[in-house]
């Protein structure tokens, strides 16, 4: 397989519809939001999110949740350890870094996309792995309401008492409807360096357009969060003709004029500046 031979930029709108698409633990979990009102979600939950689905995908993770993990390993120590393909370049401060980082692009997808900083405590040499696949945070179109209510645990935790114990109170926080969008590009000269292929970055599209699959809790319900659009720019060559900048603000979103409170991704306005030259693959999912 050949490495990454086009420049790869792409965006993904998707709604949130009274769930908690990303709590902040420093403010009660409470939905992120920044000082306008507007939500945020972090480049890690959206990491997250994609390395769960390529997970399901039958691909190896290095970075997996701890109720995701199927091989044993309860950290990333033991699992960078239990691995012998890469274990083997690691001699102290004699340690081969290349060729441990290239053992690790790969056996794990995730290092090779995302890249990976392998320093672990005692360690006498840390190994960093430089992804090409960046991501930004996503942002909701308009500000979001954030709803709360207050919720009560009305059976004993523990055994051997007389009747009910006293209900313990809870928050459970939400927002009742957000259109957010995330941005994100691949690298081919970083691609080279992880050997990051074509094939991966299928993968990688293929997950951004399932990103909310088997990933349902009680912040967030099934059918909360729904992915609307995936746009897929594919350059003609590893330079591109036009920065990541310039072909994320090609695709512009606005609230129609009228709508007070949207509660759909129908009370806005999508529209794509052409830009010659390169013409997005749209994965429509609505």
């Amino acid at each position: 397989m050949s490495t990454l031979s086009n420049k790869i930029d792409f965006a993904v709108i998707f709604t949130a519809s009274n769930a908690n698409p990303n709590g902040d633990p420093l403010n009660g979990n409470r939905p992120r939001e920044d000082y306008d009102g507007y939500g945020e979600i972090s480049d890690v939950c959206i990491k997250r999110k994609i390395r769960n689905r390529l997970q399901d995908m039958g691909e190896n993770i290095f970075v997996k949740s701890d109720d995701r993990c199927d091989d044993g390993f309860d950290s990333l120590r033991s699992r960078a350890d239990g691995c012998g393909d890469v274990s083997q370049y690691s001699k102290g401060k004699k340690t081969d870094r290349d060729a441990y980082a290239k053992a690790a692009c790969e056996q794990w997808i995730d290092v090779r996309s995302f890249g990976q900083v392998f320093a672990f405590k005692g360690s006498e040499v840390s190994v960093g792995v430089r992804g090409p696949v960046s991501i930004g945070i996503a942002k909701s179109v308009s500000p979001v309401d954030i709803i709360s209510m207050q919720i009560t645990k009305s059976v004993n935790s523990e055994g051997g008492k007389e009747g009910k114990s006293s209900d313990t109170m809870g928050m459970k926080h939400r927002i009742e409807f957000g259109l957010y969008k995330v941005c994100g590009s691949i690298s081919c000269q970083l691609a080279e360096k992880t050997g990051f292929t074509d094939e991966d970055a299928e993968k990688i599209k293929q997950a951004l357009a399932t990103l909310f699959e088997n990933d349902s809790s009680s912040a967030r319900p099934d059918g909360s969060m729904e992915v609307c659009r995936v746009y897929w720019w594919k350059h003609s060559g590893k330079t591109p003709k036009y920065s990541s900048a310039k072909v994320h603000r090609s695709l512009n979103i606005k609230q129609k004029d009228g709508v007070k409170k949207p509660l759909s991704v129908s009370d806005y306005d999508i529209s794509l500046e052409k830009l010659e030259g390169i013409e997005p693959e749209i994965i429509d999912m609505i």
